[in-house]
């Protein structure tokens, strides 16, 4: 694989390749997965071996203004977070 992050095109060109199928079918397939992907993710979203995605309620806060130093009130929010799948961490990492 060429230095870089893997861009769209060079994504479906190697998953079209690998599943021998092709190059439209592959897109296509990514974009279904895209798409189930955020209409699941409220109830959790997992691709094995991979990891999943949650939403995740956060706490309301106090944080301060970066330019004045005045404390400010952050208010609770939904946010979505990946968490990676274990097998994905040794095998990017390695192992301890």
């Amino acid at each position: 694989m060429a230095a870089g992050p893997l861009t769209k095109s060079k994504i479906i060109a190697h998953l079209s390749e690998a599943a021998e199928v092709s190059k439209k079918t592959a897109a296509k397939f990514l974009e279904e997965l895209s798409s189930l992907a955020y209409k699941e993710a409220k109830k959790g979203f997992t691709i094995p071996g991979l990891g999943k995605l949650v939403l995740v309620q956060r706490k309301a806060r106090m944080g301060r203004n970066p330019m004045t130093g005045a404390p400010i009130k952050i208010p609770a929010k939904k946010v979505v977070k990946f968490r990676v799948a274990k097998g994905a961490k040794d095998a990017i990492l390695g192992s301890k």
